[in-house]
């Protein structure tokens, strides 16, 4: 019975490695997409958003079916419930990948007003914290998720960075704006999901310590 328990447990743990993977993948794609004008790929990035809501809410039927036949104590608890709000920010982390994929699709075949190179910075470096925190979590290894919280502050520094720019933009050119403003959108969309990778990480350090604590900072 123990053996079939602990089987479940792993299996409850692949899933969320799994739903990572998809927003990981999102993220990037999403930034391609807008890149390079993708518009199929844009398509495919917001259909994707579908499963990946679909696998939240298989995952959270998973546990509340843990929960009520296994009755589990102490740690593996502390796992459950962490998956649980694990879960919500990786929907999340992925409505925000859509939303950079509506994005794209927004700007169309507009004009660039200039190529792009710290959005997909930021694209990447938030899916690098995404995978890092994964590990991590797979690992039960609190000193890594908190390394990982560290590269928030980058982050923030390349949306502060792109948001003056963009501001300037749309100062000495008003026609810019509507262009400007999108991007704006995606950046905040991006930052918002490092944010997001940040309570993940807080997850897993409760799973280790079984303390609530906020780390990392907060934009």
């Amino acid at each position: 019975m123990r053996t079939d328990y602990e089987r479940s447990l792993k299996k409850l743990q692949d899933k969320v490695l799994s739903m990572g993977s998809m927003v990981e993948q999102a993220l990037i794609l999403s930034m391609d997409a807008m890149k390079n004008r993708d518009l199929a790929l844009a398509d495919k990035v917001i259909k994707q958003d579908e499963k990946i809501n679909a696998r939240r809410f298989e995952i959270e039927e998973d546990c509340i079916h843990l929960i009520a036949t296994q009755a589990p104590m102490a740690s593996d608890l502390r796992v459950i419930v962490a998956v649980l709000n694990i879960i919500i920010d990786l929907e999340r982390i992925g409505d925000h990948a859509a939303g950079n994929a509506k994005i794209a699709v927004m700007l169309g075949d507009e004009p660039p007003l200039k190529p792009l190179i710290d959005l997909p910075r930021m694209a990447e470096k938030t899916a690098d914290m995404l995978r890092r925190s994964m590990d991590a979590f797979v690992a039960r290894d609190a000193a890594a998720a908190r390394k990982v919280t560290e590269d928030d502050d980058e982050i923030d520094a390349l949306y502060d960075q792109i948001f003056r720019e963009l501001l300037l933009f749309m100062a000495e050119n008003p026609k810019t704006a509507s262009r400007a403003t999108r991007l704006i959108w995606a950046g905040h969309n991006l930052e918002r999901s490092a944010d997001r990778v940040t309570n993940i990480c807080e997850r897993v350090v409760f799973v280790v310590t079984g303390k609530q604590e906020e780390i990392g900072g907060k934009y």
